[in-house]
């Protein structure tokens, strides 16, 4: 069954340039992702009859799949297909599938084609208004790759879907958050998508909505995040996630991961308490792969505070170099103040020498574009993928530049200080300094984010020890004098771990 549906994918996608089906966030899935995601449903709980929605069916590739596994189980005897699929170039390969699926199967099959868009043709129901069915679709089973395209704030599906719907919206987590709507209660649905809605204050209504109608039951990582859907050109990291539609409390998750999308033969297994997943008011999901990893998120945990519930914030610098050309300078004059990027930051202070930057320098006129010059701690947003450490931070001292009252911030650097914007004390900045540079709270934020920008609102929410024992850090740190990574490591387990 599969094999046919693949075979004339192939043809299809033959005659169809990548560059149009990116257009459309459409990235077809491989035949040994398909057999995967189809194996992660627990098939024992399916009653003889099957009702099975596919939201973003394509070719029909993930419906094929699911047949082919309910062929290897005796007792289903009917599957009852419904598709969305509105993409008038594929519906025809599509309807040519299903019927060669429906003719061909030992299992009866019954399948619906919808070619109205699904998020709009179910968004009534699920916003509850006054257009909503009194009892909308049910589905025994939900299977999908949902489009990856990002839409704008006034989009039609955006402006339907409101209640999972802050900031910058995506139609894949949009399409997610309909399905488990679409769910019958203890039933499944498994999705492959990207992995950024685990974290960051965009996805946050839909971790909510996510995680509170539903339960993680598997998340399965690609090692190789360039691979997964390596002939579509697609590089950011996919994970494949199995959610249950149920309220009640589960004990554990299976994390499972492989290479690619091309190889499920050595795949490692491990089951994580399921607090250890899903954590904190934010409903950031971390996603551990080892035990080392796992000893990480439940020795960060067991600080009880946010950054910002003690008193601190990081924010993103100030100056986008690009648009604010008219306010740099190559040069010091009488109105500069000196403008630090992302490569002043070094062997974990901060310095001015030149940069490589054409201009290292911003006037002063315009108050919007400087801040204070104080003490800081300044934190690179942006690190290649390859490094070894995502959190590069330095300390910034006022001291070192005595001549100036302002200095500039380019956004791609964040920077640490008091939330009541009152200066930081040098013990702070160096004790905050020594906690981020730790092998621990870069691993922490590595599990948290899988890209490799560094986004404040998450290092907002991650938990740190009280102000007195940051500052009792920094000044033993100051007093050793050494900002290796070694040597916070050293002072951080003496100071502020906790069993």
């Amino acid at each position: 069954m599969l094999d046919y549906v693949i075979n004339s994918t192939k043809s299809f996608l033959e005659n169809m340039p990548k560059s149009e089906r990116k257009k459309k966030g459409q990235f077809f899935t491989s035949k040994e992702t398909a057999e995967f995601m189809a194996n992660m449903f627990d098939f024992s709980n399916f009653k003889e009859t099957i009702s099975l929605l596919d939201p973003g069916a394509g070719t029909g590739i993930l419906t094929a799949a699911f047949i082919d596994r309910a062929l290897k189980v005796s007792n289903i005897k009917k599957i009852i297909i419904t598709c969305y699929e509105k993409d008038t170039e594929v519906l025809e390969i599509l309807n040519k599938n299903l019927e060669y699926l429906k003719n061909n199967s030992s299992i009866d099959l019954d399948y619906k084609i919808h070619t109205e868009d699904y998020l709009l043709s179910q968004s009534n129901d699920f916003e509850k208004n006054l257009l909503a069915n009194e009892n909308p679709n049910k589905y025994d089973a939900v299977i999908a790759n949902p489009p990856y395209l990002r839409i704008l704030k006034n989009d039609k599906s955006a402006l339907a879907m409101p209640s999972v719907i802050h900031g910058a919206p995506n139609l894949y987590f949009l399409f997610a958050s309909m399905s488990l709507f679409n769910l019958k209660n203890q039933s499944e649905m498994v999705y492959i998508i990207p992995r950024s809605w685990t974290s960051g204050e965009y996805f946050k209504a839909f971790r909510k909505y996510l995680l509170s109608d539903g339960k993680i039951e598997q998340v399965h990582l690609f090692v190789s995040r360039d691979k997964v859907f390596s002939q579509e050109q697609v590089l950011q990291e996919t994970i494949i996630l199995k959610i249950k539609k149920t309220k009640e409390s589960i004990k554990t998750v299976k994390i499972t991961s492989s290479q690619s999308n091309f190889d499920f033969n050595n795949i490692t297994n491990i089951d994580i308490p399921y607090n250890s997943i899903v954590a904190g008011k934010s409903f950031y999901v971390f996603l551990p792969t080892n035990e080392e990893e796992i000893e990480t998120i439940k020795r960060i945990n067991n600080y009880s505070s946010s950054l910002l519930d003690i008193g601190y914030r990081m924010r993103t610098g100030i100056v986008v170099d690009f648009r604010q050309k008219e306010e740099l300078r190559e040069k010091p004059s009488e109105h500069t103040v000196p403008l630090f990027y992302s490569q002043h930051i070094k062997n974990g202070r901060v310095n001015h020498e030149e940069s490589g930057n054409d201009y290292d320098w911003i006037i002063d006129s315009k108050q919007s574009l400087i801040q204070p010059n104080e003490n800081y701690v300044f934190c690179k947003r942006f690190t290649a993928k390859e490094e070894k450490r995502r959190l590069q931070c330095g300390v910034y001292l006022f001291k070192d530049f005595p001549d100036y009252k302002y200095i500039g911030t380019q956004n791609k650097i964040n920077y640490v200080n008091r939330l009541d914007d009152s200066p930081l004390e040098s013990t702070e900045a160096f004790g905050l300094y020594a906690l981020l540079n730790t092998t621990l709270f870069d691993q922490y934020y590595r599990i948290l984010n899988g890209s490799t920008q560094v986004n404040s609102s998450e290092i907002n929410s991650m938990p740190f020890p009280p102000s007195d024992i940051i500052k009792s850090i920094g000044q033993k740190l100051m007093d050793n004098g050494d900002l290796s990574t070694e040597a916070c490591n050293k002072i951080v387990n003496e100071i502020a771990y906790y069993e």
